[in-house]
């Protein structure tokens, strides 16, 4: 793994500081092999690093720095639109264009949550280097989230934000959501073997909104409780493109867990009037009743519609989600396939995976398929089908409609 680079220095506000703080970061990116590790604590909105090790100057990190928690992978990872751990942030589609990647110079990024004696979070431990950082796996989540634990233990409570605030913020995107401003986007599926195109993936886009894009937005509500409001908004704007797409393919749709859970939700799968549906659960969402949800897949599957994992390879509790939820589609993340062609221990997880789907029957897709090498590993090992750059990007419905090539 690579060693951190320089020389090492530490800083710390009156915030959470001491030495003991700093040995339990400079043990963190010591063991991961990362460059920086900072413990922060949320403030109204923002984040405050307050003990920060490791090559300061390089990544442009300091202690007492205050950064907006809206534009942050951390609040990324606590709603669920990031996994614990990030490789390849700079080709990533989530995190290659955000600010902050660019910002920080991130290549790799490891977190996990500080939290108070109501188990809420109030805080991150993050570890962060400029490597692309392609050795890390879920031990390095299971070390920080040890970390994490020991310094939780002694945190005091940050002030939370004003009910008269976070009452201003829902209603403010109670109000957008009311105007159903989305716009969706459609990404080709295609049989890597001909170019053809089998399906397409809805993404949504809110132009209206500003900030850094969806995540931003799909974070803020998930944050003020109404995630599965907006999720609910983006799924009835893509499922009105469902039966339009050429050929009658089939469309996908990405819910969480959560969303799955919401009668309105379920109801508004089973009555769309469309074409094929499909429905992709991410990977790294957390699922607390794993029976509830199996049920609602079981209705789905009754009624036609395609249940798929969607980031398959990018959580620590990948395994686990597989098994119980059983899907037809197993996506595998583009950490897995970056960089496939060359990595032989990802050559084996790939294959691994083909002989698993094989067993179960369930249908192996790539994500974030870019180079024509990549392409050429996934097809020797035995998965036909792709996704990614390589066949095209989102598109609006109107130019999948009209033909218009990628």
């Amino acid at each position: 793994m690579p060693a951190p680079r320089g020389t090492t220095t530490t800083a710390s506000t009156d915030g959470l500081g001491g030495d003991w703080v700093h040995w339990l970061l400079d043990a963190a990116r010591t063991r991961l092999g990362m460059e920086i590790a900072w413990v922060s604590l949320f403030r109204e909105g923002h984040q405050l690093i307050t003990s920060v090790t490791g090559e300061l100057d390089a990544m442009n990190v300091q202690a007492g720095m205050s950064t907006p928690l809206e534009g942050s992978y951390c609040v990324r990872v606590l709603s669920g639109q990031l996994p614990p751990v990030v490789t390849g942030a700079g080709r990533d589609p989530r995190t290659r264009d955000l600010p902050v990647t660019g910002d920080l110079g991130i290549g790799s990024y490891v977190g996990a949550p500080l939290r108070g004696t109501d188990q809420r979070p109030v805080g991150m431990l993050c570890c962060l280097s400029r490597d692309p950082g392609t050795h890390l796996d879920g031990d390095a989540v299971r070390t920080v989230e040890l970390l994490a634990d020991l310094i939780s233990d002694h945190l005091q409570h940050p002030r939370p934000a004003s009910r008269r605030d976070l009452a201003e913020r829902r209603a403010r995107l109670r109000t957008f959501l009311q105007q159903e401003a989305v716009q969706v986007l459609l990404q080709p599926v295609v049989d890597m073997r001909t170019g053809e195109v089998i399906g397409h993936e809805a993404l949504s886009r809110f132009p209206g909104w500003g900030g850094e894009g969806p995540a931003e937005l799909f974070s803020e509500a998930a944050a003020l409780g109404i995630g599965v409001e907006l999720e609910e908004v983006a799924a009835r704007a893509a499922l009105a493109t469902a039966g339009r797409l050429p050929g009658g393919l089939p469309l996908a749709v990405n819910l969480s867990a959560d969303a799955l859970l919401c009668p309105t939700v379920v109801d508004l799968l089973l009555e769309h009037p469309g074409g094929p549906l499909a429905v992709e659960i991410t990977e790294h969402s957390r699922v607390d009743d794993y029976d509830a949800v199996v049920a609602v897949t079981s209705r789905l599957r009754g009624a036609g519609v395609t249940v798929c994992v969607d980031d398959a390879g990018a959580g620590y509790a990948s395994l686990r989600h597989i098994l119980r939820l059983s899907p037809d589609v197993i996506k595998l993340d583009i950490g897995l396939v970056m960089g496939l062609q060359t990595d032989p221990a990802r050559q084996a997880m790939t294959s691994a995976m083909v002989a698993f789907a094989g067993e179960t029957g369930a249908r192996l897709v790539a994500e974030g398929v870019e180079h024509a090498g990549e392409r050429a590993a996934l097809l020797d090992r035995g998965v036909r089908f792709g996704q990614g750059y390589l066949f095209g990007r989102p598109r609006p419905v109107a130019e999948v409609l009209d033909g218009a090539p990628a």
